[in-house]
């Protein structure tokens, strides 16, 4: 009988004269008795009750077909025995397993009927006594373990104990019927994660040796370590897990069963598994084999990961090491690694490799297996380390077979490398070859390399000299053209080679060709030098700073009629929801007209929640969805990454229900977006509203028929004149002699007011003498769907050089995606984009490169931080596809959208970047096969992959999202030794051997599962400037152990640190980052501990934030202070407000706690930013001589305050105030100070008010 499904069956469609004639009927031949008992339980009217009765079927079932399996068996023998006496006895065991088999049966079959009564009783009461229920399902749970521990227990002993009776099948399934059961007793203990991978290495040992052909008898020493798990683990799995006396006592047995039975660092289960792997090496494929691979994932692969597991708990592995050893287990890490990646590609081999991979296979494990913690520690024997070498030789061989099936463009073939910035990227290089060369003299390991690279970089700083004295004739001249080209063809050559060499790559006889090579560049570059005339200056240069473009991109002509128009619409008009549109052609200021009117006064005063959203043409539910979510709730994407889809439906749903609410809509393409989102929008007939804009000008009428969108037109010359003065000039009148050609340009412009910012920003940055060739350029271009483009390759060809790469690198962003400008700047140092200077820092300079973007107008400041400084920034949407076509055009990146085409990389040579957008399909391992020599890969969006990957060794850059790794950290990164850059998630600690990461600058944990437990290593990674994870209550620990005689971390600029509040072991830990300016501390200590923080040290911090400390003593040059949890009274801020340099102070959730704050003459001089949150501070006493300088207040979920002191309406350079209060009081004494401002003269203070409601 089929069972009904649960979306169309309640449980009363079960009735007596159906299911358990159906029961007795299924029982009487198979085990689909248990299955239907189990489908009639999930139909069961209260779930909860049934978690404990389930788990207990699931273990009969385990139990009734082993035995069954065994009856099966002893049948069998009685057949085939000739001694009648024999024969009997056989049958007579028969027997009694048949006897077993039924009464398993009919414990189940008697369970069923008797939660049927009490079904139809409970269901007679209508539906309301569920005592009935759950006294029917306590009896029945009681009567399973009488029986268990009667009729089964007894038993056990003579059942499992005929193992040599049995299928590997069987046996292996008994094994995972274990573990669940063992999940459902033990899941939220830590000795859970021991049992499960060592019973699940048994496991996959068993179902690979049999895949391999070895027969059930040559198995049988592991069968036998199976039944003595399982004899005892039976016998324990009925205990009462809320009891948690009996609870540890059974954990404890169980640990120390799994020990003594199963744990591969014991020698003589290490011995067995070694003898079955010895003996698989010698079989042949078994049909058994084959049908096992056919009817699931491959055990091979399975096992694989077991051993990997493996090698990586083995005791005493992240600790430190003899670095030969580390360097051999790395290696065998990949190995094992790439075995996984092959197996999963089976399909793709021929026979051939698929056996010498079977070999691999058998090689690996005998390899792990034969490790000891003694070896680790002190030194692998002569032949451990033969059998690496010939498992690494197999593996290297396997990989160029596997080649063949992706044929890949030559690493050297001409135009293949990256032709943006081509000096700086020589420029970079040689600064890496001064570097190397250095730590080669350092270790004196490798006196041919070190020659090599000291030749290279002789030669090539003198064709980099030559390069640059015809940088500007060779595009009027066809050989300084092809010398340039071949130069740069050539240094790219050498960069590979010797970095591949760096790896463990044998390149000596290229490296001699590639010095051939540069001799001859060497000769033709003479020729060149000696026959050209003084350098060419270049047509256009700097002007004078007075003519620097505005950097307000926002301001544009007429915005503030447009604003009042779409705000009326918003606030005004019908109750019910409603859909406001802004049309327009690209270029024209949608979404600068829809963020002006968003973040307006009246619309923020009038909405109680406001959400955005960036469609664009690309996009899903979860991200539209997670977009408002953050936007409303102003947190970081990452809060939401990880929720359900549908988990994010319902909070929405929840936060805008009763409340009045606008959601922008930017750059909306069709109307499936709306679709996705119309359901989920209550319409509480309270005057709700969507704005969108799209360049669609029919897609309103799609949303609602009839509606009436706000056409946005094209500036008229003479706005587009007054735009362009506005961007050079400011408030500044245009110099008399610009006027005439300055009004041509601006006429050329078509009435875009993108394309009237951008050319601003060319004019910006030439002569005067120069924009009579701007005019005539704009001039040519004829069609107008090209203008804007045209226009943008005319900024990009004005823009310095070492300024396009940075440019380009937004390609690797979405479209209208935000980008966190800190992240963007450390990508860029990494990259090699940024020269240092004497003055400036590398993250200075990388600032003042995007501060150049902007001003040029082609990037968009979308949130300015606390100091007034860039925190997030965009590109316009036809800036952004101008920057994906070039990027592509010059190599500089390459997108994959899908692995259809193959890998998504057709026609493409050896790309240096690849970034990976919106696949599900992703194969890390296939980038490897097809690009060896990458040097940059971004996985910017969620992924989801199996971590079986492979990378490329030559990597700079790897930014890996929010891949979860597991808990485990990914080992094949430890073998990138060049990273400089790292993002990578979902891990609790990292490795020793990450200082074999001995240039790495940039390490980011986005979605730590905890704190992030550091190694002792990490001390050794010199160049390490940015140790982060965004996480808002997530940092790294530190290693404090024998601090003394760790070297210095010189260059570490920002650090999230986790730490035991103790001011001895923090004073140590800073005492060794002498280069700090931006410190985030989260204390590890109890909540009420009163243990003291000293900074006082860090001469050159200049942002600090502490979560949950309780005193602190702060260096003066503190610029920015952020406190949350702090819990200190409102008489310690003294301390605070005596610091002369700070600029910015946030005090969050109890930082301070009492109703009093009363500030003292002459505290916080240099304040421009005050932040008060979640405090209970009643009353707040402030003079004129406080807060001199404030620009900004804001204060959000203070409760009981009773109001703002007055005497802030005399502060001269105050700009805004926010407030989100329940007080009419506080609003009162807010309109009191706008006011007093008013009077001084300030008329553009922004008061932004909410009023909450409190909740009842």
């Amino acid at each position: 009988m089929d069972i009904p499904s649960s979306s169309n069956t309640s449980c009363s469609d079960f009735a007596l004269y159906d299911f358990l004639p159906a029961l007795h009927t299924s029982s009487s031949t198979s085990a689909g008795c248990f299955d239907l008992a189990l489908a009639f339980l999930d139909q069961f009217p209260t779930p909860w009750y049934l978690r404990d009765l389930k788990a207990q079927v699931r273990l009969l079932k385990t139990f009734f077909l082993y035995v069954k399996m065994c009856r099966t068996r002893r049948n069998q023998e009685a057949l085939l025995e000739h001694d009648q006496e024999h024969k009997d006895n056989t049958m007579s065991e028969s027997f009694r397993r048949s006897i077993i088999c039924f009464r398993i049966q009919d414990v189940v079959i008697r369970m069923v009927h008797d939660l049927q009564s009490a079904y139809l009783l409970y269901k007679h009461s209508g539906k309301s006594d569920h005592d009935i229920l759950a006294s029917a399902v306590t009896r029945s749970l009681e009567n399973i373990i009488v029986f268990r521990e009667t009729d089964v227990k007894k038993s056990c002993s003579i059942i499992f104990f005929d193992y040599y009776l049995l299928c590997p099948r069987v046996v292996m399934d008994l094994i995972v019927s274990l573990l669940q059961a063992l999940e459902h007793y033990f899941y939220h203990l830590p000795v859970m994660d021991t049992i499960r991978q060592n019973l699940m290495l048994l496991r996959n040992l068993i179902g690979f040796a049999t895949m391999r052909g070895v027969e059930s008898m040559q198995l049988t020493d592991l069968f036998s370590q199976v039944a003595a798990v399982a004899a005892r683990l039976f016998s324990v799995c009925q205990f009462d897990r809320y009891d948690n006396r009996v609870v540890n006592q059974m954990e404890s047995e169980i640990s120390q069963l799994i020990h003594e039975k199963i744990n591969p660092s014991d020698p003589q289960v290490r011995e067995t598994y070694i003898d079955v792997l010895t003996a698989s090496k010698k079989q042949s494929r078994s049909s058994c084999a084959l049908a096992l691979e056919e009817n699931e994932c491959p055990v091979a692969v399975q096992f694989m990961e077991s051993l990997h597991d493996y090698l990586m708990d083995l005791p005493g592995y992240h600790a430190s090491f003899q670095v030969p050893v580390k360097d051999h287990i790395l290696k065998l890490h990949q190995g094992i690694r790439y075995l996984s990646t092959l197996l999963k590609q089976a399909e793709k081999l021929d026979d051939e490799i698929k056996d010498l991979l079977g070999f691999a296979v058998c090689d690996a494990g005998i390899l792990i297996f034969s490790l000891s913690v003694h070896e680790i520690r002190e030194g692998l024997p002569r032949e451990t380390y033969l059998r690496l070498f010939h498992l690494h030789k197999v593996l290297k061989y396997m990989m160029a077979e596997l080649a063949h099936n992706y044929p890949v463009t030559s690493p050297y073939s001409s135009f293949n490398y990256c032709r943006s910035n081509e000096l700086g990227y020589m420029d970079f290089f040689l600064e890496d070859l001064q570097e190397l060369a250095r730590c080669d003299k350092a270790d004196d390991s490798n006196v041919f390399l070190l020659d090599r690279i000291q030749m290279v970089h002789k030669s090539l700083v003198f064709l980099r000299s030559v390069l640059e004295n015809i940088k500007e004739q060779r595009f009027q001249n066809e050989k300084l053209q092809a010398f340039w080209s071949y130069v740069m063809e050539v240094a790219y050559k050498a960069e590979v080679l010797i970095n591949s060499t760096l790896v463990g790559d044998e390149c000596e006889d290229s490296l001699d060709a590639i010095t051939r090579d540069i001799n001859l560049l060497k000769i033709e570059a003479l020729e060149i030098h000696n026959g050209q005339t003084q350098r060419v200056n270049r047509t256009f240069i700097h002007i004078p700073s007075k003519f620097t473009a505005a950097i307000h991109n926002e301001d544009l002509v007429g915005l503030d009629e447009k604003v009042k128009t779409i705000t009326d619409r918003l606030t005004r008009g019908l109750k019910h929801l409603d859909v406001v549109p802004i049309v327009g052609m690209p270029g024209l200021g949608k979404t600068t007209l829809a963020d002006k009117v968003y973040n307006a006064s009246s619309v923020r005063s009038h909405f109680h929640v406001r959400g955005w959203c960036c469609v664009s043409q690309t996009y899903s539910k979860h991200s539209l969805f997670a977009q408002l979510l953050c936007s409303i709730h102003s947190e970081s994407p990452s809060e939401y990454l990880e929720m359900d889809e549908n988990d994010l439906v319902q909070i929405l749903k929840q936060v805008l229900l009763r409340t009045r609410y606008l959601l922008v809509l930017d750059d909306l393409w069709d109307v499936e977006a709306w679709n996705l989102l119309e359901n989920s929008l209550p319409n509480d007939v309270n005057g709700s509203r969507i704005l969108f804009t799209s360049r669609f000008q029919d897609l309103s009428l799609q949303f609602k028929p009839g509606s009436k969108p706000y056409h946005l037109r094209q500036l008229t010359d003479d706005e587009s004149w007054t735009l362009l003065q506005k961007k050079l000039f400011d408030k500044e009148s245009c110099p008399p002699e610009l006027s005439e050609i300055g009004y041509q340009i601006a006429k050329f412009c078509r009435g875009l007011p993108l394309t009237v910012v951008l050319v601003a920003g060319i004019l910006a940055t030439i002569a005067q003498d120069s924009w009579e060739e701007v005019a005539k350029s704009l001039s040519s271009i004829v069609l107008q769907d090209e203008y804007c483009m045209k226009t943008l390759d005319l900024s990009y060809s004005h823009l310095p050089d070492d300024l396009k790469p940075c440019l380009l690198y937004f390609a690797a962003f979405q479209e209208d995606q935000v980008i966190n400008v800190q992240r963007l700047l450390w990508l860029w140092i990494s990259e090699g984009f940024v020269q240092q200077t004497e003055e400036k820092s590398l993250e200075e300079a990388a600032y003042d490169y995007l501060m150049s973007l902007i001003n040029r107008s082609l990037v968009i400041v979308t949130k300015k931080g606390a100091m007034n400084g860039a925190q997030i920034c965009r590109l316009h949407d036809l800036v952004h596809e101008f920057c994906v076509k070039k990027a592509k055009e010059e190599n500089f990146l390459h997108i994959i959208h899908s692995w259809k085409d193959p890998f998504g990389l057709s026609g493409l040579s050896n790309p240096h970047r690849i970034c990976v957008h919106n696949t599900r399909e992703l194969k890390i391992w296939e980038i490897m096969l097809n690009f060896p020599n990458l040097r940059c890969l971004l996985l910017l969006e969620n992924q989801e992959e199996d971590w079986g990957i492979l990378l490329p060794k030559l990597l700079r850059v790897l930014d890996l999202g929010v891949l979860n790794f597991r808990k485990s950290f990914p080992m094949e990164v430890v073998l990138l030794v060049h990273l400089r850059y790292l993002v990578l998630s979902g891990i609790r600690s990292i490795p020793s051997a990450i200082d074999n990461l001995s240039r790495l600058k940039t390490l980011i944990v986005p979605m730590p599962l905890s704190f992030v437990q550091l190694p002792d290593t990490i001390w050794n990674i010199k160049t390490l400037s940015y140790l982060r994870t965004p996480h808002s209550s997530r940092g790294f620990i530190f290693p404090d152990g024998n601090l003394e005689m760790s070297p210095d971390l010189d260059h570490l600029d920002t650090l999230h640190l986790a730490i035991h509040p103790s001011s001895q072991c923090l004073e140590k830990i800073l005492k060794k980052l002498p280069s700090i300016r931006w410190l985030k501390c989260i204390s590890l200590g109890a909540y009420n501990s009163q243990t003291a923080i000293l900074v006082c040290n860090c001469l050159k911090l200049e942002s600090l934030h502490l979560v949950e400390f309780r005193s602190f003593e702060f260096p003066l040059n503190l610029k920015k202070l952020v406190l949350k949890g702090n819990r200190q009274p409102w008489s310690e801020i003294s301390t605070i407000g005596k610091l002369p340099h700070l600029e910015v102070l946030k005090l969050l959730n109890d930082s301070f706690i009492g109703e009093e704050w009363v500030t003292k003459e002459g505290e916080f001089p240099s304040l421009r930013v005050l932040k008060l949150s979640n405090l209970d501070i009643r009353n707040w006493t402030a003079s004129s001589g406080n807060f001199s300088r404030l620009e900004k207040l804001v204060v959000h979920g203070c409760w009981n305050l009773e109001e703002v002191p007055s005497c802030l309406g005399e502060c001269p350079a105050l700009e805004m105030i926010e407030v989100i209060t329940r007080r009419e009081s506080v609003v009162n004494s807010v309109e009191q100070i706008r006011q007093e401002q008013k009077d001084m003269g300030n008329e553009i203070l922004e008061i932004v008010i909410s009023m909450h409601l409190p909740q009842k």
